[in-house]
């Protein structure tokens, strides 16, 4: 489950999974799919970095772009 923290300074959506990995959405447009990637050092405002493999549910619920 990813839950949903907030905007970072690039405006990606970030959520932490179950495990306190912070993930980022790096293409949160609602008509594709997410592409989720890990922060580099775990930080908020970090770089996307490896590809996120984990479960992709979102709590409450994926937040894109309008």
């Amino acid at each position: 489950m990813l839950k949903y923290l907030g905007m970072d300074s690039w405006s990606r959506p970030v959520y932490e999974d179950e495990n306190g990995i912070l993930v980022k959405d790096v293409d949160p447009r609602s008509w594709r799919a997410p592409r989720l990637a890990t922060a580099i050092n775990n930080e908020f405002d970090g770089e996307p970095d490896c590809p996120y493999h984990g479960e992709a549910k979102f709590d409450p619920e994926r937040k894109v772009w309008r």
